[in-house]
């Protein structure tokens, strides 16, 4: 059972944890729509049934082993435009987390974390709710592989994996949250460029040719991200190309 966070602010004072459920976003959809969730909210579970990453995909993870959880952000200050602010913010604290525990994890964008050379560690869905005065709230799911030591899928790796050892679910938990605490609380404060630029530095394949594929196969270069958060890929004849999430998809 994991107890309130004694390390943060007001990320992980109110925890749900359940043994298995379908969704911890849809769970935190529920708290929210029912007046149960505030700001920092997480929900956690030890396995899911129906848990997603992006662009649909489901998401394995072996019950018991690994970090399946949800949080509930309120980023108000963040109008629709900005949407991918949050994420790279909550993307870096994740990665600091990741990285304080093993080395050549990097951002593949728009939202997994890798390593260099042996795969997937961890991912990443993020649900904006959005009006008019911006973003009203915003559910956060992650899925990193801890202690999982093996995948029914290729380019799949876990902490374990990679240290060699298995490592402490709980104490991991408590530094991946106060990591992304800390960053979210920077963007909250206006540090936008420090957290774009460490962002981009950080990104899988950034500035090393590499194969991408937009309808076909193609040589390319990542040079960045766009303000709203596209892709930027300079291909061999040096016209640099903006890609939306669906749009483009690496090649290993």
């Amino acid at each position: 059972m994991h107890k309130i966070l004694a390390n943060t602010i007001f990320l992980g004072k109110d925890i749900h944890y359940m043994t298995e459920c379908h969704s911890t976003n849809a769970i935190a959809a529920e708290l929210i729509k029912n007046g149960g969730a505030i700001e920092g909210t997480i929900v956690i579970a030890e396995r899911q049934s129906k848990g997603r990453g992006q662009r649909g995909n489901k998401w394995y993870s072996e019950p018991g082993k690994n970090l399946t959880f949800s949080m509930v952000l309120k980023p108000f200050f963040l109008d629709a435009t900005e949407q991918f602010e949050l994420n790279m913010a909550v993307s870096l604290g994740v990665n600091e987390a990741l990285r304080s525990y093993v080395k050549g994890i990097k951002i593949k964008w728009p939202n997994d974390f890798v390593h260099v050379e042996l795969g997937k560690v961890g991912g990443m869905l993020i649900e904006n709710q959005v009006s008019n005065k911006g973003i009203e709230v915003s559910i956060i799911g992650l899925g990193i592989n801890v202690n999982q030591l093996e995948f029914p899928f290729p380019n799949a790796i876990s902490l374990a994996n990679l240290a060699g050892a298995p490592v402490d679910k709980d104490e991991f938990f408590k530094v991946l949250i106060k990591e992304i605490e800390e960053h979210y609380l920077l963007l909250k404060r206006g540090h936008r460029r420090f957290i774009q630029s460490n962002y981009v530095n950080l990104l899988y394949r950034r500035d090393e040719w590499a194969t991408f594929d937009d309808g076909q196969p193609f040589e390319g270069k990542i040079r960045g991200v766009s303000p709203e958060g596209k892709l930027m890929i300079e291909k061999q004849g040096g016209e640099v190309k903006c890609y939306s999430f669906k749009e483009v998809t690496f090649i290993w």
